[in-house]
């Protein structure tokens, strides 16, 4: 008795330890690893906003900020710039073609940029309002471009719902010298709807429906040109035209910017209302009628 007793305790014992085998292998398999992902995905999210704060913060710093404008206000061109924050391609754009913009012509106080909102992507009416008065709540403290900059380089998943009260104030705490309780009372100014209003007017006057979308012109001179055929990652067809109004001078009689919407690598300007048959006039028209060349990186489409 004492023998068989203590074979089946042998089995038992052996039973158990096969199914504490069992357990430790799925653990290690499939709940080990979800229980060391989120920590190293914590830290790679630090170290991209980290990283993120330091390029913003080396391309806007010293540069003077006005509302929802980024440079000189004595700039000699100005663009306004169309977007949606939860815009893919106007993601691609700030995060592409405008730092080159910004490093070349703003930071040398040749062109001054505006922020004008479009509502494209963003589905929800209230929640395009919400977000993009949350950024011109930051704008006035002056510092609406560090908020859409960080708000393009954390965008999330397309109609995924990312955009919450806890998204904006992250945002908002991220961008150096907001004051955090002023913004929260200035999201609620009422001049903010009549902004957005006032963009979307003018959009619409201008028949655009996509973003991003551009304007640019001398600056004060009240009649820009639409600049459609660009490219969001390569600043060469901004570079044209700015060159173009420089070299222009504010007395001369303006050539007007006639083009069609693209996206992608070596876009460029397709035609020129007016002549330009010698000097810095025809290089600008072979430029803009040179072909558009295949992105390799691709370029994704308006919103």
């Amino acid at each position: 008795m004492r023998s068989q007793s203590a074979k089946r305790w042998s089995r038992w014992i052996v039973a158990g330890i096969a199914v504490v085998a069992i357990v430790v292998v799925v653990i290690v398999s499939s709940g080990g690893k979800s229980s060391v992902q989120p920590a190293s995905a914590q830290g790679s999210t630090t170290a991209r906003s980290t990283a993120a704060a330091q390029r913003i913060n080396a391309l806007l710093g010293g540069i003077p900020e006005s509302g929802n404008a980024l440079g000189a206000a004595a700039a000699p061109v100005t663009l306004q710039y169309f977007g949606d924050l939860e815009c893919p391609t106007s993601r691609e754009f700030t995060i592409g073609a405008l730092p080159f913009l910004i490093r070349r012509w703003v930071r040398d106080g040749q062109l001054r940029i505006e922020y004008r909102s479009l509502e494209t992507a963003t589905r929800e009416p209230a929640v395009f309002e919400v977000q993009q008065a949350a950024a011109l709540a930051a704008g006035m403290q002056d510092k609406l471009w560090y908020y859409i900059e960080f708000f393009y380089h954390e965008q999330g998943r397309e109609r995924s719902g990312y955009v919450t009260a806890s998204y904006l104030q992250g945002l908002a705490r991220q961008t150096p010298g907001l004051n955090l309780g002023l913004w929260g009372k200035d999201r609620h100014n009422p001049r903010l709807p009549a902004s957005l209003s006032a963009d979307a007017q003018t959009a619409a006057g201008e028949g655009f429906s996509s973003t991003p979308s551009f304007l640019i012109g001398r600056t004060g001179s009240g009649h820009p040109s639409k600049l459609l055929r660009f490219s969001t990652i390569d600043p060469s067809t901004f570079n044209v035209a700015i060159q173009r109004l420089l070299a222009q001078g504010a007395a001369q009689p303006r050539a007007r910017v006639s083009v069609s919407a693209t996206s992608g690598l070596g876009a460029r300007v397709a035609a020129v209302d007016g002549s330009a048959t010698s000097g810095l006039g025809a290089r600008v028209a072979a430029v803009y009628r040179a072909p558009s060349l295949a992105s390799p990186s691709g370029g994704g489409a308006a919103c």
